[in-house]
């Protein structure tokens, strides 16, 4: 499986946001190559500005391991985490952060990338146009 595989993964994660009028971002997590927990944007919908779609990836993949810590497992988000997203990751552990396109108003780069767990490994630009064009989309819709 390769990091194009589960991006697409999260893409139709992010692609059911869409459908239900939230901003279209969608994440999984993945362990030994399995996918161990998704979610995507739900803000609206459960009337909560901390579901995002990472949040929800990494709770599921929590429960799923029965661990707070979410050591050997990969995150694929279709776009930058923001500051409290990167937050929950640095908490979790993770070993890897995969996204896709950047954000460019409430992205983590715009404070660093050591916000994250030392051991963290971070990498962008996975599949970028075609998160970027799911963003897009969305916004050019919500303007019309």
């Amino acid at each position: 499986m390769t990091d194009e595989y589960f991006m697409q993964q999260a893409l139709k994660q992010a692609q059911q946001a869409f459908d239900e009028n939230e901003v279209p971002i969608g994440a999984v997590v993945v362990c030994e190559n399995k996918i161990i927990g998704k979610g995507y944007n739900q803000v609206e919908k459960l009337h909560d500005a901390t579901a995002h779609a990472e949040m929800i990836a990494i709770t599921a993949a929590e429960n799923y391991l029965g661990n707070k810590y979410l050591h050997n497992c990969i995150l694929y988000v279709t776009i930058e985490p923001c500051v409290m997203c990167a937050g929950a990751i640095s908490w979790a552990q993770l070993s890897k952060v995969v996204y896709g396109a950047v954000e460019e108003k409430f992205g983590f780069t715009k404070i660093g990338k050591n916000i994250f767990h030392p051991k963290t490994f971070v990498t962008g630009f996975v599949l970028q146009q075609d998160c970027a064009a799911l963003m897009k989309d969305f916004f050019v819709r919500k303007r019309n």
